[in-house]
């Protein structure tokens, strides 16, 4: 044990953060995500939200400010006019932590395909719809 790391980061997901660099991505999936077959590395916290894991990673992990949108969600498929209410959520907690950043958005194709490059996916329990995010690291300072 160590103080003060939220138990919710296992040993497996610290050491995760700790090797990637400038530039890596995360994925952070809902309960509905294909983790296994677009995870390079796999962390599963399936009795977790996605909330709670976001804002565990994010008391640690720097994101990236040379780029316009490191955070990246995924769209909403079919288009639609009602924002799933978790965005909102994600907003706020991002702006908490790393106020000013831009959220991102792509379509489910893109998101996988960017989620088979990623360093890691972390497997959730969410079982809000559309809450998978991408996160893109940058540097300490």
């Amino acid at each position: 044990m160590l103080k003060g790391i939220p138990p919710i980061l296992t040993p497996e997901l610290l050491k995760i953060l700790m090797e990637m660099g400038h530039g890596d991505e995360i994925v952070i999936g809902d309960g509905n995500y294909p983790a296994a077959s677009t995870a390079r590395r796999l962390v599963r916290l399936d009795g977790h939200g996605v909330l709670e894991v976001v804002d565990a990673i994010l008391k640690f992990f720097p994101l990236d400010t040379f780029v316009d949108e490191p955070a990246t969600l995924m769209n909403v498929v079919g288009g639609g006019d009602a924002e799933p209410e978790i965005w909102g959520e994600y907003r706020a907690l991002i702006d908490r932590h790393a106020p000013g950043t831009r959220i991102g958005f792509v379509d489910r194709f893109q998101f996988y395909e960017r989620a088979r490059k990623a360093y890691a996916v972390v497997a959730t329990g969410e079982g809000a719809l559309y809450a998978c995010l991408i996160l893109k690291k940058g540097v300490v300072l």
